[in-house]
């Protein structure tokens, strides 16, 4: 089968391609150029793409052709603004990027690939805080900072676009606080936290008492899979919209984090400091992903210990990213079936 992925050169873009490509289909992905730390380049998934498109999900007409070049069977739409703390730097650009990025994405799919299924990737960040303990696909959506508030956009845009258009064969997967190996990003706990580590300089944690749903990208991609599976063979009579995330027992605090990183990582500082100037954001965030469960009969795979575990892994693996991210793949699909 052959996949279509905006995206691609991303953290959760990467893994999924070795992840398809491990489950014998063809890949075809539209990104910006890919950072030279990233997975993408220490792996050289460039070979693995059978077509490896660089452009900006705002240029309308280039994701166009790209799609209509590629003649793929199936759409992953991952292509994003991702990080809260840039959002308030650039809100233009995360606005611009995750709702018109959406729409033209929705444009081009339903012209060049006519019905065949797609999945809308948005974030756990697209519920309206309401101090709930998780939150269901039921739940109200919002967002008060740019990136929350860009995402419930667009996940509303390709609610509308489902019913809009009835040949198309759409669903939209929420999930946040994915973490796994080779995430370089900046902001983003567990890729600071090695930094820190490797830099010998401390760690200063804005919110340590912040709640997320922390889940390995391994169990994230395969509940995107299985949602496509199940548009694929029922389609509209899958719901619309479904949340993946870890267990209950696994919601874990920041600082729940940080004191398990402290022990995998010895010498690692960590410091604490809460600023009146920093954003806002949610102190408790979670997932009701029991609708997931019942349909697709998704559950994670690791615990949150299994999945920090396998994520700071990357340490003693600089040298061979490829190796190690192949082998989790290899032990995951194990489990997996």
């Amino acid at each position: 089968m052959k996949y279509f992925i905006t995206g691609h050169t991303g953290f959760k873009g990467s893994w999924l391609v070795l992840l398809l490509r491990h489950l014998g289909h063809e890949v075809a992905g539209f990104s910006l150029e890919p950072h030279a730390k990233s997975l993408f380049q220490l792996a050289g998934l460039e070979a693995d793409v059978t077509h490896h498109f660089i452009g900006d999900v705002r240029d309308k007409k280039l994701l166009r052709e790209a799609i209509f070049e590629a003649n793929p069977d199936v759409g992953l739409h991952l292509a994003a603004q991702p990080l809260v703390l840039d959002s308030y730097l650039d809100p233009s650009e995360t606005f611009s990027t995750n709702v018109s990025g959406t729409l033209n994405f929705l444009e081009a799919w339903i012209t060049e690939a006519e019905e065949k299924p797609a999945l809308v990737i948005t974030t756990d960040k697209v519920y309206k805080d309401s101090g709930k303990r998780s939150y269901s696909e039921e739940d109200e959506l919002g967002g008060i900072d740019p990136y929350s508030a860009s995402k419930s956009m667009a996940d509303i845009l390709a609610q509308s676009w489902r019913h809009t258009y009835p040949g198309a064969q759409l669903g939209i997967a929420r999930a946040g606080n994915v973490i796994g190996a080779f995430d370089h990003a900046a902001n983003r706990l567990f890729p600071d936290l090695l930094r820190a580590h490797e830099t010998e300089e401390p760690l200063v944690v804005r919110n340590p008492d912040s709640v997320r749903p922390w889940q390995h990208v391994l169990d994230c991609l395969n509940g995107y899979l299985l949602f496509l599976e199940r548009i694929q063979s029922s389609g509209r009579q899958t719901p619309v919209a479904l949340n993946f995330g870890p267990d209950s027992d696994d919601f874990k605090s920041v600082q729940d984090v940080v004191e398990f990183s402290k022990s995998k990582l010895p010498g690692l500082r960590v410091e604490s400091a809460v600023s009146l100037s920093d954003p806002k954001e949610t102190q408790f965030l979670c997932l009701d992903s029991s609708k997931a469960r019942s349909e697709l009969g998704w559950t994670p795979k690791y615990d949150f210990f299994e999945s920090a575990t396998l994520s700071l892994a990357e340490r003693e693996w600089r040298q061979n990213p490829r190796q190690l991210v192949e082998a989790q793949i290899s032990d995951f699909m194990e489990i997996r079936s």
